[in-house]
C-alpha cells in the first residue's frame, strides 16, 4: 500500500489562550460571570458566595480571577489561605488577612483588642470573640468608606481552603457574612467540602464548581506545550474526568513517553512532582495499599466482590484505611475512587503489585472473555503470542471500541510474529477508525505498514484510512485510495466489501463531485464481479430489496430510480436489515445504507428509524468516528421535520465529541446545523460569525458546503437581507444554474426563489428553478414538489401564481415538512390577500401560525402576524376563554365544523387530510366540553 501523506499530527485543535476570552481561564464563563458580579455587588446578588469543589478543579484560580478583577477596579482585597497545621492557631487567618491594612486600625477604639487578635507568640492573651468581631467590623467600616481617598471603596475578602481555617477566624466570617448586606464588602471563601457551609449563616450562598465540561477539558490539554496526541491524549481525557489539576498532572506523567502503553502508567514517578494523593497511598498500610492497586487494576466490569476475592479476603476493614484518607469509597457494590489522583497514584506503584492484580482479577472473570483478555494483555510484561487468539476471539464481546482498540494495540506489541501483529494491528485500526481520533488512526496506520506483508488486509487499512481522510475533509483522497485498494487487493470478503461500497458512495455523496458518481459505479462493478460483491453476499432477493437496492440506488443519483430503490430496501421484508437490536458491524452497515438512501429519497420515517437505531447503538460503543457519518442526515431530517428539540440535544453531545476527537468535516457540519437551528428560532446575531472554526476544504466537501451556505443564508432571512440571502443561496448553483450538490443544493430552490422574490431577482433565480426541476425527473419526491411549486409560484415567468400555491399544497403528504409546508402557506396568503381575497388569506395564515408557533420559529411567526394584522385581524383579536385554549389550527376547525362543513369540506380548504380534520376535532371536544358539531354550533353562537 502507497503511504498516506496524514500531515502534522495535533494540528486542528482549538487552543485555550482563544477559548471564549475568560482571562486564560477555560470553561468558567459562568462562575466568572457570578464571582463578577459578587465583587462588583451589583443589586440583586448575593455579597458573599463559598466556592465548593473537589481538589484541583480549580477554585484557587476562580478566587485568583475575582481578587485580579477587583484590584483593577480599585477595590481593597484582603487574602488568606487556610493550612491544616495552623487550624489550632486562634485567629490565624484572620494575622494573614490584615497582614496589609493593620496599620490603619489607628484609629479605632477597637484597636488594641484586634491587634492583640492578630499577635502572635507565647503568653499573648486572646481577646474575646465579640472584641474582635467589633474590632474587625469597625476597621472594614472605616476601610470601605467611599470618602477614603483612593479606589472604590469597595472591600473583598477571599479565604482560600476554608475547611483548613481556624475556628474562631470562620466564626468572625460568619458574623461578617451576616453584615455584608448593605455594606461594602464581599466576602468569597473556597472549600473542598461543604462542611465549612454548617459554620457560616443562611446567607452564605453556595456556588458548586463543577468538573470541566469536555469541550473545555481538551482545550485545556491542547494549551499544554507537548501534550500527547492520539490515544495518550483520549486516556488523558479519560482518567482526568474533567479535573484541571489531575489533567496536567497526567499530561506532565505522559509527556516522557511517546508509546501510549500500560507501562507507562508504572513509570517511576521520580520524573514528576509528587501530589498528595501519592504521599496518602504511600502512608497506608500495607494490606491497604495492595488493594487499592488491585482497585486501581479493576475494569468497569469488576465490582467490589471480585476485586476482593482477587485480594484473597472477605473482610471489608480492609478498605477503612484507604477510605478515612479520602482514597475510596464502596458504593452501591464497587469501589470508587474520590478523586482522578487517586487512581493515578494507586496505580502508580510497583510493577509486580499490578501485574499480579490483573492476572488474578484475569481468573475472576471467565464469564467476561473481554475483560479476562485485557487482564492478560495489561499483566504480559514479556511478548506472547498466546494471547493474540484468545484477544481476538474475545474482541468480539467488547461493547466499547475504544477499549477494544487500546487492548488489540497492547497485543500487538506482544506478539513476536510480524503476521500475528499485523492481524491484531489491522483489528486495532479498525476499531480506532470507529473511535474517531485521527492522530491514533495515523499511529497504527503507520505501525501496519511497517509490519504488513499480506495484501488481504491491506484492504482492511485502506478502509480505516480513508474513513479519516474523509472527515478531515480530505474527499478525493480519500476516494482514489479505495479505489486503488480495490485495483490492487484481494477481496477479503462480502462483509468487508459492503463496507467498502457504502463507505465510496458516501465520500462520493459528501464531496459532491461529478468524477466520484462516475467511478462509483466503477467500483460497486468491480467488487461484484470479483464474485463478493453486494449483490452476490448481502443476502438480497429477486426482488431487489435489500442493500444491493440500496447500493443501486446510491449509483444512481438523485430521481425515480434512487425514490424507487428507497422504497424496496427500506420497505422491503429484508429481515436482516429491519430485524431488532444491531449487534454488528455488517448489520449496521446496511442499516445505514438503507437510512441514506431513504434520506436521498425524501422518505423522513425511514431515515429516522434507521439511523436512530444506528446513533443509539454506535453511542453505547462509544464510536463517533462512524456516527460521524450520519450525523448530518440524521440531524437534516430532524429540522426539516419540525424536531428541533432533538436537534438541539444531539447537536450539544455531537458537538463536544467531534471537537475532542478534532474532526474538521463533522466539526464544520455541526456548526451549520447550529447556525441553522439558531437562525430558524430567531436567535442568531446579526451576521454569521467567522466559522467554520476549522480548516475546511469547500471544493471537495459540497454537502458541507451546501450546509453552511444555507445557514448564512437563514440567518439572513431572519434579519430581512434578502439580497445577502440570494447571493449566499445561488452559490450552490454553478453559472448555468445547474445544482452543485444534487441533493441539498435542490433543496434549497424554495428559499432561493423567496429571497429572490424579496429581492426583485426573480429572473435570476427563474434559469436555477429550470435546472433543478429538469435534475429531478418526471417523478419528483413529495417533497420536491413542495418546493419547486412554491419556487414555481414565486419566480417563474408566465406561471400562473395560485395554480401552483395550490400544487405545492394539495398533499397531505407534505405536512412532513412542516416549516416548507407553513412558508408556502404563508407566501399563498400573501399572494391571496393581494389579489384582494382577505378572507381565504386569513385561513392560510393561520393555518401557517400554528405551525411557525408550535416550530418556535419566530422570525417566521412574526411576519405572519404582520400578515394577518395587513388582513385585517386586529392584535387583540382572540377567540373567548375555551376557544383560547386552542391552537389557531384548531380554532379554524372548529369554527368551520360549526358552520356545518364536513371533514373533507375543511380538509379541501385547508390542504389538510379529513383523517387529520377528524384527529383535530377528537382532541379538542373534551378541551370544550362537547361531543358534537351542534353542540359546537350552540358554543359559539353563544359568545
Amino acid at each position: 500500500m502507497t503511504e498516506t501523506d496524514w500531515g502534522a499530527p495535533g494540528d486542528a485543535g482549538p487552543r485555550a489562550a482563544s477559548a471564549g476570552g475568560t482571562g486564560g481561564l477555560v470553561g468558567r464563563a459562568a462562575e466568572l460571570e457570578q464571582l463578577r458580579r459578587c465583587v462588583r455587588q451589583e443589586s440583586g446578588t448575593p455579597r458573599s458566595l463559598v466556592l465548593i469543589g473537589e481538589e484541583g478543579v480549580g477554585k484557587s484560580h476562580l478566587l485568583r480571577a475575582a481578587c485580579e478583577l477587583a484590584a483593577a477596579d480599585g477595590d481593597l482585597v484582603l487574602t488568606a489561605q487556610g493550612w491544616a497545621p495552623e487550624r489550632d492557631l486562634p485567629y490565624g487567618l484572620l494575622r494573614h488577612l490584615l497582614a496589609a491594612p493593620k496599620d490603619r486600625a489607628a484609629g479605632e477604639p477597637h484597636r488594641s483588642a484586634l491587634l492583640a487578635a492578630i499577635a502572635t507568640g507565647p503568653g499573648v492573651p486572646v481577646p474575646s470573640a465579640t472584641e474582635v468581631r467589633s474590632g474587625t467590623a469597625a476597621l472594614l467600616d472605616r476601610l470601605s468608606r467611599p470618602d477614603r481617598g483612593s479606589g472604590s471603596g469597595r472591600v473583598l475578602i477571599t479565604v482560600d481552603d476554608a475547611h483548613a481555617g481556624d475556628r474562631p477566624t470562620m466564626e468572625l466570617l460568619g458574623s461578617l457574612i451576616r453584615r455584608t448586606e448593605g455594606s461594602r464588602v464581599a466576602v468569597l471563601l473556597a472549600s473542598r467540602d461543604c462542611e465549612v457551609l454548617l459554620g457560616l449563616p443562611a446567607g452564605a450562598e453556595a456556588l458548586h464548581v463543577a468538573p470541566l465540561a469536555l469541550r473545555s477539558a481538551c482545550d485545556l490539554l491542547d494549551a499544554v506545550p507537548g501534550a500527547p496526541v492520539g490515544r495518550a491524549r483520549l486516556e488523558v481525557l479519560e482518567q482526568a474526568e474533567g479535573n484541571p489539576s489531575a489533567l496536567l498532572e497526567l499530561c506532565r506523567r505522559r509527556v516522557f513517553s511517546a508509546e501510549p502503553t500500560l507501562a507507562r502508567e508504572r513509570a517511576p514517578r521520580l520524573l514528576n512532582p509528587r501530589t498528595r494523593f501519592d504521599t496518602l497511598v504511600d502512608a497506608l498500610p500495607a494490606p491497604t495499599r495492595r488493594a487499592v492497586g488491585y482497585a486501581a487494576a479493576a475494569l468497569p466490569g469488576d465490582d467490589a466482590s471480585a476485586v476482593m476475592a482477587a485480594l484473597g479476603t472477605a473482610d471489608p476493614a480492609i478498605w477503612a484505611p484507604a477510605e478515612a484518607a479520602g482514597i475510596v469509597a464502596l458504593i452501591d457494590g464497587h469501589i470508587v475512587f474520590r478523586h482522578p489522583l487517586a487512581r493515578v497514584a494507586a496505580r502508580g506503584q510497583t510493577a509486580a503489585l499490578l501485574t499480579g492484580a490483573h492476572r488474578d482479577l484475569a481468573e475472576r472473570a471467565g464469564a467476561r472473555p473481554f475483560d479476562r483478555a485485557r487482564h492478560l494483555v495489561a499483566a504480559a510484561v514479556v511478548p506472547d503470542a498466546s494471547l493474540t487468539d484468545e484477544l481476538l476471539a474475545a474482541a468480539g464481546h467488547s461493547a466499547d471500541d475504544f477499549a477494544l482498540a487500546r487492548v488489540l494495540e497492547d497485543a500487538a506489541r506482544c506478539s513476536t510474529s510480524a503476521g500475528e501483529r499485523a492481524r491484531l494491528l489491522a483489528a486495532a485500526l479498525d476499531a480506532a477508525v470507529a473511535v474517531g481520533d485521527p492522530d491514533w488512526v495515523r499511529s497504527l496506520h503507520a505501525s501496519f505498514l511497517s509490519v504488513n506483508s499480506d495484501p488481504r488486509l491491506a484492504r482492511e487499512a485502506a478502509l480505516a484510512a480513508a474513513t479519516a481522510l474523509s472527515h478531515a475533509s480530505r474527499q478525493r483522497e480519500a476516494f482514489d485510495l479505495l479505489l486503488d485498494s480495490v485495483d490492487r487487493y484481494p477481496s477479503v470478503g462480502a462483509a468487508l466489501d459492503l463496507r467498502l461500497a457504502t463507505l465510496a458512495a458516501a465520500i462520493a455523496e459528501q464531496s459532491g463531485l461529478a468524477e466520484h458518481r462516475g467511478r462509483l459505479a466503477q467500483l460497486v462493478a468491480g467488487l461484484s464481479a470479483a464474485g463478493a460483491g453486494p449483490a452476490d453476499r448481502t443476502g438480497a432477493g429477486r426482488d431487489g430489496a435489500g442493500p444491493d437496492g440500496v447500493l443501486a440506488g446510491f449509483v444512481q443519483g438523485t430521481g425515480p430510480a434512487r425514490a424507487d430503490g428507497a422504497r424496496r430496501a427500506g420497505e422491503g421484508p429484508d429481515a436482516l436489515v429491519r430485524s431488532g437490536p444491531l449487534d454488528g458491524r455488517e448489520q449496521l452497515t446496511r442499516r445505514l445504507a438503507v437510512a441514506s438512501v431513504a434520506y436521498l429519497s425524501d422518505e423522513p420515517d425511514a431515515t429516522l428509524e434507521h439511523f436512530r437505531a444506528a446513533d443509539t447503538y454506535l453511542c453505547g460503543r462509544r464510536a463517533f468516528g462512524l456516527r460521524a457519518w450520519h450525523l448530518a442526515p440524521l440531524l437534516d431530517t430532524l429540522l426539516a421535520t419540525g424536531q428541533w428539540a432533538e436537534v438541539s440535544a444531539r447537536l450539544a453531545e455531537a458537538a463536544d465529541k467531534a471537537a475532542v476527537l478534532r474532526l474538521t468535516r463533522p466539526r464544520a457540519d455541526l456548526e451549520a446545523f447550529e447556525v441553522s437551528l439558531r437562525a430558524l428560532r430567531g436567535t442568531a446575531p446579526a451576521s454569521p460569525p467567522a466559522w467554520p472554526a476549522v480548516p475546511f476544504d469547500g471544493h471537495e466537501n459540497a454537502a458541507t458546503r451546501a450546509r453552511l451556505v444555507r445557514a448564512g443564508a437563514l440567518v439572513a432571512m431572519a434579519h430581512g437581507e434578502w439580497a445577502d440571502a440570494f447571493r449566499r443561496l445561488r452559490t450552490l448553483f454553478a453559472e448555468d444554474g445547474t445544482p452543485l450538490h444534487p441533493f441539498l443544493s435542490s433543496r434549497c430552490i424554495a428559499e432561493l426563489a423567496l429571497a429572490a422574490h424579496r429581492a426583485g431577482l426573480g429572473e435570476a433565480a427563474a434559469e436555477v428553478l429550470a435546472r433543478v426541476r429538469a435534475a429531478q425527473g418526471e417523478q419528483p419526491t413529495a417533497r420536491m414538489t413542495l418546493l419547486l411549486h412554491h419556487a414555481a409560484a414565486l419566480v417563474e415567468p408566465g406561471a400562473d401564481p395560485e395554480h401552483h400555491f395550490r400544487l405545492a399544497l394539495v398533499n397531505p403528504a407534505g405536512e412532513r415538512w412542516p416549516l416548507e409546508r407553513a412558508q408556502a402557506r404563508f407566501g399563498y396568503a400573501i399572494w391571496l390577500r393581494r389579489a384582494r381575497r382577505p378572507s381565504e388569506a386569513r385561513q392560510q395564515l393561520v393555518a401557517a401560525l400554528d405551525t411557525a408557533e408550535a416550530l418556535g420559529c419566530r422570525p417566521l411567526a412574526t411576519a405572519i402576524r404582520q400578515e394577518l394584522r395587513a388582513s385585517g385581524v386586529p392584535d387583540s383579536a382572540h377567540p373567548g376563554p375555551a376557544l383560547h385554549r386552542l391552537t389557531a389550527q384548531q380554532q379554524q376547525i372548529v369554527r368551520m365544523a360549526a358552520q356545518g362543513l364536513s371533514n373533507r369540506e375543511i380538509g379541501e380548504q385547508l390542504f389538510l387530510s379529513p383523517r387529520t380534520v377528524g384527529t383535530h376535532l377528537y382532541n379538542v371536544y373534551p378541551k370544550l366540553g362537547v361531543s358534537s358539531r351542534h353542540q359546537l354550533r350552540d358554543l359559539l353562537s353563544s359568545r
